[in-house]
């Protein structure tokens, strides 16, 4: 918002420079973008979205009075008065939801080119001057914050407007030269047979004010913030019409502005009115009064303020003070004026008085903690878990967007499903929810290949968004070498069972020990993908699959058809579910040695490892600690259709040193288990 100067001074009396008032005003709170020294002195501020009130220069103009102490006077303007007979003008308010208020009047004007003051104000603020009566209602908007808009009466047909909603097939042409289609969600200004302007956003160009305009009927209303910002977005429209009405304009200025707007141009002889004010407000809203307590006051600031500072600082800026005392001990009852639509509860009053108390005058203190901190949400330890092992494996953390467009994510829906639209994207890129983390982490792994990283490996943990609903998930990308070069090791690609074993660490650290099972996926190659699966409750239930990235994926994302690219998504709720949790536990240092059997055993070549494991565990006695598979081996000696498993047993007891005779009863019962269960034969 650029302030100038000597408009600024039009309200209040400012002692200084731009620099100085910049100065001061950045201290409470007020980013100032820039100052600029010209003709005309120039104060850009940024002003944040919570203060529409500030996007004007009576807004500023109380923050100044607040500072210095001085008086806020408005300034002085004639009456205008009324030329010949009143001008019809029909006002119909069909919609008060999307517009509790609105004010119209019928001006007889005479467009011209504006004085040159007030051409190099508006200049000065960045609007380019058109006409005296639009320069006038730019100005308005600029000094009170108001916005307002001209209608040319005489092409409004049946001179009536109506405040009502879009209709399905409505168009309309703006202001800008486009033709927009209106929605019936979007609130409209028509005449009495077609759309006229958008509310809120912009005037139509089928009754622009131009140089043949004798009667225009002026518009000062306040739109629904909500609706303006729909509207605003999906027409991918934004005016400075529209900047204010979406964060909440004063709804009790309308009519001031329409009188200022008034006042203005019967003083550079643009027009006078032409029949009274109409003013629809079919639901008067009540004042807004607040309880700032003295106590709160001091806790949330840290330091008591003074009696009789409150008023100094809240009167100035529009607020009511009045003392009062009650069970919670001394405070004030303050009335909210209506253009401070960002104060709604106690620590919001704290905040104007904290700032202009001044926030280097306040102490460091540590807040009152008047419970105890509640536990941090489990999903939060879950995730850095999961994030310390894929960056202990090399991997690096990503974070990509949670909006794909639908080509990405159509290989990663379920079969039968699609992904879930958005309802106003930015553009194709961004249309849809993605259904897994996968597609922005391809994207992200193409843009790292294409700078010439040839060794790519990423993570992330995110949510995921299908029919079910929302769900967090973590996944992660490998493409390239398996390990980094060095000497003596030599050089190979990822593979399967690279990430096959990322998979079983992340498992690992949360206690679970998964099972392995081919599997299909729509986006993985067959044959080099695998279910991930654990035992929950006495069931299998999948955790999430891995394996290699089906090359059609891949090349649609900018890989060559030849690229090896593994991936793996795991849910983090089904994890959760899985993992044993309870508390940790210290254990001691084993007392007494192991005893170790090597197991070679023939089977099937289609049966997986991770079956005659779980078969060994279940068969073998409390003492065995641990099971290693180390060898598999097919070829001469080893029957067509069968491959040799080498498995390490390792038995151990806490509370005695095991003999030999009772590690070869435990082998041999883990024996009689897999040939029952398998078919196995040893070797």
């Amino acid at each position: 918002m650029k302030i100038v100067l000597p408009w600024l001074r039009d309200w209040v009396q400012v002692p200084g420079d731009a620099d100085e008032v910049a100065r001061e005003l950045s201290l409470r709170g007020f980013e100032v973008a820039a100052v600029e020294h010209g003709r005309l002195a120039v104060i850009d501020f940024e002003i944040t979205a919570n203060r529409p009130d500030c996007m004007s220069h009576v807004g500023l103009a109380r923050e100044a009075s607040a500072i210095w102490g001085l008086p806020l006077e408005a300034p002085p303007e004639a009456e205008p008065a009324s030329s010949g007979p009143a001008e019809r003008l029909d006002v119909v308010l069909e919609d008060p939801d999307l517009c509790p208020r609105y004010c119209a009047q019928v001006f007889e004007v005479r467009t011209g080119p504006s004085p040159a003051w007030l051409g190099e104000r508006l200049e000065a603020a960045g609007i380019r001057p058109i006409n005296n009566v639009v320069d006038v209602t730019n100005y308005v908007m600029l000094d009170l914050g108001q916005p307002l808009h001209a209608f040319d009466l005489e092409r409004l047909a049946g001179r009536t407007l109506v405040i009502r909603r879009g209709r399905r097939g409505e168009r309309l042409q703006t202001l800008d030269g486009v033709e927009r289609q209106v929605d019936p969600d979007m609130l409209i200004i028509a005449d009495a047979e077609r759309a006229a302007a958008i509310g809120g956003v912009m005037g139509g160009a089928a009754s622009e004010v131009g140089p043949g305009t004798g009667l225009i009927a002026l518009e000062s209303a306040y739109f629904h913030p909500a609706s303006v910002r729909r509207t605003s977005k999906r027409l991918g429209l934004k005016t400075e019409a529209s900047l204010r009405f979406e964060r909440g304009a004063d709804i009790a200025a309308p009519p001031a502005a329409i009188a200022r707007a008034a006042a203005l141009m019967a003083r550079i002889g643009a027009g006078v009115p032409r029949g009274p004010l109409t003013d629809r407000y079919p639901s008067p809203r009540a004042p807004v009064r607040l309880r700032l307590r003295a106590a709160g006051l001091a806790r949330l600031l840290g330091q008591e303020i003074p009696a009789p500072d409150v008023p100094r600082f809240l009167e100035p800026l529009g607020f009511t003070v009045e003392p009062a005392r009650d069970a919670a001990g001394p405070g004030w009852i303050v009335g909210v004026p209506t253009w401070r639509v960002d104060v709604s509860r106690e620590a919001d009053l704290v905040e104007d008085v904290g700032r202009h108390y001044g926030y280097d005058r306040l102490p460091v203190t540590f807040p009152a903690l008047t419970a105890p901190q509640p536990q941090p949400d489990p999903r939060i330890g879950r995730e850095r878990l999961v994030r310390r092992v894929l960056t202990s494996a090399g991997f690096s953390d990503a974070m990509t967007f949670a909006f794909i467009e639908r080509q990405a994510a159509q290989p990663f829906c379920t079969p039968g499903s699609e992904p879930i639209p958005i309802a106003n994207p930015l553009s194709e890129k961004f249309a849809v929810l993605r259904p897994s983390i996968l597609p922005g982490l391809l994207d992200a792994c193409a843009h790292n290949r294409r700078r010439e990283r040839r060794d790519v490996r990423l993570f992330e943990t995110g949510s995921r968004f299908t029919g079910d609903g929302e769900g967090r998930a973590a996944a992660f990308l490998w493409c390239g070498a398996a390990v980094d070069p060095h000497w003596s090791l030599p050089a190979r690609t990822v593979d399967f069972f690279d990430a096959r074993g990322v998979v079983e660490q992340i498992c690992a650290a949360f206690g679970i020990e998964p099972d392995f099972r081919p599997a299909e996926r729509s986006f993985l190659v067959r044959g080099r993908t695998a279910e991930v699966l654990a035992r929950v409750d006495g069931s299998m239930r999948t955790l999430g699959s891995v394996g290699q990235l089906a090359p059609d994926v891949a090349e649609a994302r900018g890989f060559p058809p030849s690229e090896e690219i593994y991936a793996a998504e795991l849910d983090l709720e089904a994890i959760a579910a899985g993992s044993p949790g309870g508390d940790l536990r210290a254990e001691l240092l084993p007392r007494y040695p192991s005893i170790v059997r090597d197991l070679s055993i023939l089977v099937d070549e289609v049966l997986p490892a991770a079956a005659v494991r779980g078969t060994i565990r279940s068969a073998a006695p409390a003492t065995l600690v641990s099971v290693v598979e180390f060898d598999r081996y097919r070829g001469q000696g080893v029957p067509q259709g069968r491959v040799s498993l080498s498995f390490r047993l390792t038995f151990r007891a806490t509370d005695r040193t095991l003999t030999d005779r009772e590690a070869d009863e435990a082998t041999s019962g883990v024996l009689a288990a897999l040939a029952a269960a398998h078919g196995a034969e040893r070797r």
